[in-house]
């Protein structure tokens, strides 16, 4: 039989799952002292890993983990190898690590493979799609904020009848598809991290959900148990369940008190901040848009761009069929308080349809991009230049009175002629809500920020926003691309 192609993968931070148990009779009989400064050290450590302050990115949370398995999850996802390393033995060297042991672990690093998107790996031009963003936060995922935790290794079956190994790729695509269509089912409400661990540890990947709903994880899994990538081809290790508290909380925990102890239900939210639009020079780019836009009396944002965040994909499929994909995740997304809203719009010149997405955070409009990247037709949308990564970052909403929507759309074509023209301005799309024709999004793409700048400033845009306070339902409003 021929060798199989392996299909190729990239990887990006390296995750530490570390399982404690805590020595409840050492606990109990130690003086008050050496609890006190346990719980002090304790609490340090894992305030401090939160906070990144040992690492430049990455991310850690700590879980009480239910059941036998174990007392306490501490989960930790660095750039390096090297980053884990040390965060293990710096737990070990706080008073807190004497009162527990380490009764399992799992060491993986995160990863993309050729299942998920082939033409990565060919070389082709995704930096403006949500895939890329998608493929983004596969690398170098954020920990939800989501209260329940759930963890298990696996491996691909190599038994004579299902062997996954011996299955061409186009198979192995297709069920990686299918399996992946179950997920989606699930946006909104359960976030995985998926990581590979092939030489790492017992398994060849291990996965992680996250959920508010523990149920959910439990829908999740019974449902994709009947997928035949699962009930064929995956074998799976022990599964340990864990609710996630603050660090500060850690005394209270051991006192078996209620926690988080606070007033919030997840007060944990506090260490990550509001999150913000990623990029280079982003503050000073969100604060330069914002002070011209608001000048004109157009809505952008609260400072430091924490208001809304859009992620835009365009799509060849018929918009028909794209709808009906786009209102069964919209109704996954409205379970999250940070959903704004989801839709469709259609370019009236024929173009590619426009799914448009809008979160309260960038983190959330990167994740909701990972499950739209997977409808129907995405196509990539490059930026700027052949060559240039360029300034794709604008965005704006109208909605129209209906009695002036077709003077909306003849004035676009006439500021469209201006943009055509304008160095730097690489293309300017109109886009119509299928579900509300008097909303519309407009969509534009510079090769710089300086050349997006240039139109923002001049005479022709202050008359059309001028115009515009006459024709316009409400105050237009400028959104970041996530």
């Amino acid at each position: 039989m021929d060798r199989r192609k392996p299909p190729q993968t990239e990887e990006g931070w390296y995750v530490l799952h570390d399982f404690r148990t805590v020595d409840w009779d050492g606990w109990r009989a130690a003086p008050d002292r050496e609890r006190k400064r346990a719980i002090e050290e304790g609490v340090e450590y894992l305030q401090r890993h939160e906070a990144l302050a040992d690492a430049d990115a990455g991310g850690s949370a700590v879980f009480s983990v239910l059941g036998h398995g174990a007392d306490l999850l501490l989960l930790h996802l660095r750039p390096s190898m090297a980053d884990l390393d040390t965060a293990e033995r710096r737990f070990e060297r706080t008073a807190f690590a004497e009162f527990t042991e380490q009764t399992d672990s799992y060491l993986s690093v995160t990863e993309v493979s050729g299942y998920m998107s082939q033409g990565y790996f060919e070389g082709e031009e995704v930096e403006d799609t949500g895939m890329a963003n998608y493929i983004e936060s596969r690398l170098k995922p954020e920990i939800p904020d989501s209260e329940y935790v759930s963890f298990y290794p696996m491996d691909k079956r190599r038994d004579p009848e299902y062997n996954w190994y011996d299955l061409p790729f186009e198979e192995r695509a297709n069920l990686m598809s299918g399996h992946g269509d179950i997920g989606r089912d699930y946006a909104g409400k359960v976030t995985q991290i998926i990581t590979g661990s092939v030489g790492f540890d017992d398994y060849e990947w291990g996965v992680t959900l996250f959920a508010d709903d523990p149920a959910q994880i439990k829908k999740l899994l019974y449902e994709m148990r009947f997928d035949p990538s699962s009930s064929r081809y995956a074998e799976f290790g022990s599964f340990e369940f864990g609710r996630r508290f603050p660090p500060a909380d850690l005394g209270a925990l051991l006192a078996g008190e209620p926690v988080p102890a606070g007033e919030s239900d997840h007060p944990h939210a506090d260490a990550h901040g509001e999150g913000g639009h990623h990029g280079e020079d982003t503050e000073d780019e969100g604060d330069t848009v914002r002070d011209v836009l608001d000048e004109e009396g157009i809505y952008a944002g609260q400072p430091h761009g924490e208001d809304v965040h859009a992620m835009v994909l365009y799509s060849g499929a018929d918009p028909a069929e794209l709808e009906e994909d786009v209102s069964g995740l919209r109704s996954n997304f409205e379970h999250y308080d940070t959903h704004v809203k989801t839709a469709v719009y259609d370019n009236p010149d024929g173009g590619e349809s426009a799914v448009v997405s809008i979160w309260e955070t960038a983190s959330a409009a990167e994740t909701a991009g990972g499950f739209l990247s997977d409808l129907p037709g995405i196509v990539a949308r490059a930026r700027g230049g052949e060559n240039e990564k360029g300034f794709g970052t604008m965005g704006m909403f109208y909605t129209t009175k209906p009695e002036h929507r077709d003077d909306f759309v003849e004035r676009f074509d006439t500021v469209g002629d201006l943009l055509d023209g304008m160095d730097g301005h690489d293309e300017t799309d109109l886009l119509v809500n299928r579900e509300n024709e008097n909303d519309m999004f407009i969509a534009s793409r510079w090769r710089s920020r300086e050349d997006a700048m240039a139109f923002f400033r001049s005479e022709e845009f202050r008359e059309t926003v001028s115009w515009g306070r006459e024709v316009l339902a409400d105050q237009p409003r400028h959104v970041f691309l996530a």
